[in-house]
């Protein structure tokens, strides 16, 4: 066990950075906000650690914690800016929005490295410091997917006018998906950036929308169990798909537009659908025992 962990520890620790990346697309999609802000918080998260510990000489977590706040801040501000946009109004908007990131990196000179990013932000960061800091976040959205407020969020998702004919404050909630998703976001940026201590305006691009939507796709977009799954079969398929060596990207591309179109609901979708259909033969079974004894 401790000789494959070791072997993989690089692997493990992409997985967690990714479902937190997951995560900030995926928590705005639970409120019906088409928002891909999560990606350019990534940015502001990376940037702001990075430049935090080169700078300023601050420690690790500090650096973590004002990337992250910084992302969470920015991206809320942005929620307020776009809060009328709907779709893919929306989902124009917040691409543009991380592309502008991205440009504000190349063009940051010295704090920023320009072009060529910035290096030498090495974080003393361990394996069970991620570790702890994905069951924060999880159990925050955890507690978002409870039934009450479970309820009113599908709700806003689902029926906005519904929602507010039934006094749910809709802006309200919307802004509070893009405050949650500036926070993760900016913790997955600033937590992989100080794990490989650089980062470049080349990493806070378009790519990482695809990455993401690739997760939340693939696992199921309506719970952070999809988002982990997700982030499980992209960092992971790869690596188990080796042996076709130069078809690897052939065989990874099929099987993922192979999972988007015959599993809508993510690989959480048709598990439920599984265990929704097993409990029912179940109760059929029991209560057809039932009967025939009385």
């Amino acid at each position: 066990m401790s000789d494959w962990y070791y072997m993989n520890v690089v692997l493990i620790q992409t997985t967690l950075t990714t479902l937190l990346l997951a995560l900030s697309i995926q928590v705005p999609l639970r409120f019906g906000v088409f928002s891909f802000a999560g990606v350019g918080a990534f940015g502001i998260g990376g940037y702001g650690g990075a430049m935090a510990m080169v700078h300023l000489e601050w420690s690790t977590w500090p650096a973590v914690a004002v990337g992250a706040l910084a992302a969470a801040v920015v991206v809320s501000l942005l929620g307020l800016v776009v809060q009328r946009l709907t779709g893919l109004y929306m989902g124009m908007a917040t691409i543009a929005f991380t592309l502008i990131i991205s440009v504000l990196a190349v063009n940051g000179g010295d704090a920023t490295g320009g072009a060529g990013g910035l290096y030498g932000a090495l974080g003393e960061i361990n394996m069970q410091q991620i570790v702890l800091v994905v069951v924060a976040v999880v159990a925050v959205l955890v507690w978002t997917e409870a039934r009450g407020l479970g309820r009113r969020i599908d709700t806003v998702r689902e029926d906005p006018e519904l929602a507010n004919a039934l006094g749910i404050d809709v802006n309200r909630y919307r802004l509070m998906s893009f405050a949650l998703s500036g926070l993760i976001g900016g913790l997955a940026g600033a937590i992989t950036t100080l794990l490989r201590s650089t980062i470049t305006p080349a990493e806070v691009n378009f790519h990482l929308v695809i990455v993401a939507l690739t997760a939340i796709v693939v696992g199921g977009a309506r719970s952070w169990l999809g988002a982990l799954i997700g982030a499980v079969i992209f960092v992971w398929l790869p690596t188990w798909l080796s042996f076709v060596q130069e078809w690897e990207k052939v065989a990874y591309g099929f099987i993922v537009a192979a999972a988007a179109i015959y599993l809508p609901n993510g690989v959480l979708g048709v598990a439920k659908d599984a265990l929704h259909r097993y409990r029912t033969r179940e109760e059929r079974a029991r209560v057809a025992v039932l009967q025939e004894k009385s």
